[in-house]
């Protein structure tokens, strides 16, 4: 009996040791690899608002396509300008009045042309992949854009996300629950990480900023 007790009270312990280590370090793991996958995931993320960026710059819209985007991206060009300050003498006030009349002006002359995917990704094809979120297997983020009716105008919004069970669907999922339940400053509110909205005009990721520049 004396054996049996041990052996009963040396599992208890170990039961009791493995919930006692989850509870206390379980966390602590868990927030080092989230903090280190959420890093990657923003750095996509960010990558493609500056792509969805320069297509609204060029085309006027946003697009809820990466196939329409990387096309956009091996091809589009930004026009190269200089702007000048002139002045000119405004020869029908000249006729008129026999009185010398100049006009200050302002002259955008264009230098030439410089590809879109070069000034945004230093010459890297990262942008063929932006679309895949890291640490899934080739899953996509969400990908939407339109146009929102704001005092009679439309604006173009785009938005671009990605579920947080997605990013950590390897890890304690009583911890993913609880992580999605976020509210506070120095962490990333909700459900999703995402970048820009459909509902609101908002070009801004919902990360803080401890993960870098969100603007």
């Amino acid at each position: 009996m004396k054996i049996v007790i041990q052996i009963v009270l040396t599992v208890i312990i170990g039961v009791l040791g493995y919930y006692t280590y989850k509870s206390v370090y379980g966390p602590v793991e868990f927030n080092k690899v989230k903090e280190k996958r959420y890093q990657e995931v923003i750095l996509k993320l960010k990558d493609i608002r500056d792509a969805e960026m320069a297509h609204r710059e060029i085309t006027g819209k946003f697009t809820g396509s990466f196939d329409s985007l990387v096309k956009f991206l091996d091809t589009a060009q930004y026009v190269v300008t200089q702007r000048r300050d002139t002045t000119f003498l405004d020869e029908e006030y000249k006729k008129t009045y026999n009185v010398d009349k100049y006009i200050e002006d302002v002259v955008i002359d264009t230098l030439g042309y410089t590809s879109v995917k070069d000034s945004l990704f230093k010459k890297t094809n990262r942008y063929k992949d932006m679309m895949y979120v890291p640490h899934t297997d080739n899953k996509k983020f969400e990908l939407e854009a339109g146009f929102l009716q704001k005092d009679n105008n439309k604006i173009a919004v785009f938005e671009a996300k990605v579920n947080k069970s997605d990013i950590l669907n390897d890890l304690d999922q009583d911890l993913v629950v609880q992580e999605k339940q976020t509210v506070a400053v120095d962490g990333v509110n909700g459900e999703y990480i995402k970048v820009g909205s459909m509902t609101e005009v908002n070009t801004s990721g919902n990360w803080p900023k401890n993960y870098g520049d969100n603007d």
